[in-house]
């Protein structure tokens, strides 16, 4: 039987909708995941009980309100089904009953040495314009969400007190709670790819060959927000995970020392693999790495793989299709990693012919694609993150580009045309 969204549900989601979303920073996740107990996961269950909501509720409304027939393509609606769906999910998940006295406790920061220990407050992304990648629901809620900000409830998990044995009912919720996780995030798993199908439907449909600056807009606020929301649900599902297996370095999916060379080296080696596969090259263009070994910083690993492979493959491609896939020797690509009192600079840099300067904004528009024929995209054809071929979707680029800005960094690109 397949799920039907009823009218009283999206009233729902409208209301939570008007409410904005809550920031939380990379430190703050750190900070709060260091010792996970019953009762720091029940408070993150409670947060993310409020949170995760009030985002997937944006992303509906913004689904929904989409222009010229965009919100009509079918595969623009089952993703938002898809949001609506898992939005009552959580919402419907029945909560525990709480004695006055363990809500007492689970207010209560924790001490560290005595003294009580709260988490560090967050702070402007310096890589995001106020608003950048916000959307336009309007914040009517706002006396309501400052009232739930003063009573500590909508704090990234005010880290609690932890002395003593938690009632079993909370760890029931926790486990049902992270379940719930799990499922939305398979479910969720091809929305690239579905967002990435229902944009090639309105092209085909309106004959259009680019798309707007509008929907160019809307979807670097759709998959920021799917970074951040895809982002607390990985890393609470890993701190759940976490009781039982541990790794020193890291704190849910969030490697307290990333280490950037062993990241590059694998990053190099896929996208050398699927340009040999994709070229039918018995050996890809080489990559030369400058790094330190031991050069390590607080990261997601994760992310960090996913802009490196996608740089890469778009520079391998460069260099086979400027030279010729008949080439045999290919000149080689460099990645040089510098690290700088602030920032840590991946430079890639290749011989693959620049790009025009009149073409450099086209590279961050989606479904720009130098490929001549854009591949079809089943839905199905990954149901893991999207990993697309070698190139044809335009994608690569500018989501790298939102997951470097998602904990303030960028992505910057430098061509010398020819």
């Amino acid at each position: 039987m397949s799920w039907k969204k009823s009218a009283q549900l999206m009233d729902t989601i409208k209301h939570y909708s008007s409410f904005p979303a809550t920031g939380v920073s990379l430190r703050q996740m750190v900070q709060f995941g260091q010792n996970v107990s019953v009762g720091t996961l029940f408070r993150a269950s409670q947060f993310l009980s409020e949170e995760l909501p009030i985002r997937l509720a944006h992303r509906v409304q913004e689904l929904g309100d989409l222009p010229d027939g965009l919100n009509d393509m079918p595969s623009i609606k089952r993703v938002q089904e898809w949001y609506a769906q898992s939005f009552e999910e959580i919402t419907s998940l029945s909560r525990p009953g709480l004695s006055a006295e363990v809500k007492e406790r689970l207010l209560k920061p924790a001490k560290a040495n005595g003294k009580s220990r709260i988490l560090s407050e967050t702070t402007q992304n310096p890589s995001v314009k106020p608003g950048q990648y916000k959307s336009n629901t309007t914040g009517l809620n706002s006396d309501e969400n400052s009232r739930r900000k003063s009573n500590g409830l909508r704090r990234y998990y005010s880290a609690g007190d932890e002395e003593g044995d938690w009632p079993p009912e909370l760890n029931d919720f926790n486990t049902r709670f992270g379940k719930t996780l799990e499922k939305i995030k398979r479910r969720h798993d091809p929305v690239v790819t579905t967002v990435a199908q229902g944009i090639l439907e309105y092209k085909r449909k309106r004959q259009r060959m680019q798309i707007d600056q509008h929907i160019q807009a809307f979807l670097d606020r759709f998959y920021m927000s799917r970074i951040g929301i895809r982002m607390l649900i990985g890393q609470h599902i890993a701190l759940t995970d976490q009781r039982t297996s541990s790794d020193p370095n890291y704190v849910g999916i969030i490697c307290t020392k990333t280490n950037v060379r062993e990241l590059a080296e694998e990053a190099i080696e896929n996208a050398r693999f699927v340009c040999e596969d994709h070229y039918g090259l018995f050996d890809a263009p080489k990559v030369r790495l400058v790094c330190d070994p031991k050069l390590n910083f607080m990261y997601v690993p994760g992310h960090l793989s996913h802009m490196l492979f996608e740089t890469l493959k778009n520079s391998l491609r460069a260099v086979v299709e400027t030279h010729g896939a008949d080439k045999e020797e290919f000149p080689i690509t460099d990645v040089i990693v510098s690290e700088g009192r602030e920032d840590i600079t991946i430079k890639i840099s290749d011989e693959g012919g620049g790009i025009p300067r009149s073409s450099i904004p086209l590279v961050w528009t989606y479904m720009y694609t130098t490929v001549d024929q854009t591949p079809s995209l089943d839905p199905d054809f990954n149901k893991s993150d999207f990993k697309a071929p070698m190139a044809g979707f335009g994608y690569g680029l500018p989501i790298s580009r939102l997951y470097a800005r998602y904990f303030g960094g960028d992505l910057k690109l430098i061509s010398m045309e020819g």
